[in-house]
């Protein structure tokens, strides 16, 4: 039975994108009969056990505490003692592939690893880290730091026996870089239907607590992150009410721009029909998915959006909600528009405001484009069936001889 290693920045119970990403594979792989663990690098911030298990997946810690000192030295410690809590349980357990998923510390700490046991590596990003530090406003384009960063993510490229991309964005990238086409499969963002293809109905208590009776209820459920563009969502609301009364906007989570987001919404003519609920517990998620009529995604056009394809949009589709988003590369990759969604300009409140007016009013077709939508997460968006991407590069790698094995 093959036996895969997944080295991750950190999983559940942590709650995000990335966290239910990596449960959807793992998860996956177990159905496919592969045995699968995963280890955190210091970056995973929750207390519990060296290995646990966490919704039937085991995840191994590194352990001890983050280095300190100068920003270099203080991931290059991280990274050896990431390196070393992954040669351990490589001892312990045998895996026959490591796995290895961004951010780039994780990959060099397991190509250490993987050189010295003569084991296959799989190199997988999400995104590029020098542009998602960018995107979360704690780096800055073309700095130094950013410099580095891209060389080392080059560097790991090469090295790596395979790489997985989530997206033809980030495939097209690396080619610009001079890597082997041969050597990157992309495999998608995708979404666990047995979790989110089955909708609940709309709860009336809760649309009440809310607010919402009546509503024509546009939303936006995920981290509010500056990339996320949600002072535009905010800054559409008096044109989109003017348009139609009935609107009200319903935010729903929390993230490094909430305080600026809730003084923004503050400040609007129209404060009472924006609605901010907070974090919710991840089981709770659907109930809010139920209050909404179209799900937003408004992200700024910026080199992270356009490379990078969001899970957020693919979750609303499965939950049978119809999705709006700006037209950077990352949604054009999962949104047709006017048929599996509606692309609007990027960076412009006014075209928000009338891409969501005009599908208020044309809720006749509502029903048809929420079942394409949903037809195309189940045929080409499933992780059931996004996982067997994997399976012919784990085989190319294990045909492989063994690399020669350093010293124990």
């Amino acid at each position: 039975m093959t036996r895969i290693l997944h080295v991750l920045d950190h999983s559940l119970p942590l709650h995000s994108g990335y966290t239910f990403r990596t449960r959807a594979i793992l998860r996956a792989q177990m159905a496919r009969g592969w045995e699968v663990r995963g280890i955190t690098g210091h970056r995973h911030a929750a207390q519990g056990a060296q290995e646990e298990v966490v919704d039937g997946l085991t995840f191994h810690r590194t352990p001890g505490e983050p280095a300190s000192g100068n920003p270099l030295i203080r991931e290059w410690r991280d990274i050896s003692a990431h390196a070393d809590a992954i040669d351990a349980l490589v001892r312990a357990w045998r895996p026959d592939v490591i796995h290895a998923h961004s951010p780039v510390l994780n990959a060099i700490a397991a190509q250490r690893v993987a050189k010295r046991h003569g084991l296959p590596m799989i190199y997988e990003i999400r995104a590029f880290w020098e542009d998602a530090a960018v995107g979360n406003g704690t780096g800055a384009e073309g700095n130094p730091r950013y410099w580095l960063t891209r060389q080392l993510e080059t560097h790991a490229v090469r090295a790596a026996d395979a790489v997985a991309v989530i997206c033809e964005g980030l495939r097209s990238d690396l080619i610009a870089r001079g890597v082997d086409a041969d050597k990157i499969v992309v495999s998608p963002n995708g979404v666990d239907m047995d979790q989110f293809g089955t909708p609940v109905d709309r709860d009336p208590a809760l649309t009440a607590k809310l607010g919402l009776e009546g509503a024509d209820v546009v939303g936006f459920i995920g981290s509010f992150y500056d990339y996320e563009g949600l002072d535009d969502l905010i800054a559409a609301m008096p044109r989109l009410v003017r348009a139609r009364p009935r609107a009200k906007l319903l935010l729903v989570g929390g993230g490094p721009r909430e305080q600026a987001l809730r003084d923004q919404a503050l400040a609007s003519p129209f404060a009472d029909h924006i609605v901010f609920v907070g974090r919710v517990p991840h089981d709770q998620v659907e109930h809010y998915y139920a209050q909404v009529d179209i799900l937003a995604y408004p992200r700024k056009a910026m080199r992270l959006t356009d490379l990078v394809t969001p899970l957020k949009p693919l979750e609303a589709m499965a939950q049978g909600r119809l999705v709006a988003a700006s037209s950077v590369g990352g949604h054009r990759e999962l949104i047709e528009d006017g048929v599996t969604g509606t692309l609007f300009a990027p960076d412009d409140p006014a075209a928000i405001a009338a891409a969501l007016a005009e599908m208020f009013a044309n809720r006749g077709d509502w029903d048809e484009r929420r079942a394409v939508a949903l037809a195309f997460v189940e045929r080409e968006r499933n992780w059931s069936s996004n996982i067997v991407r994997y399976e012919p590069v784990y085989q190319r790698l294990l045909a492989r001889p063994a690399r020669t094995r350093a010293a124990a």
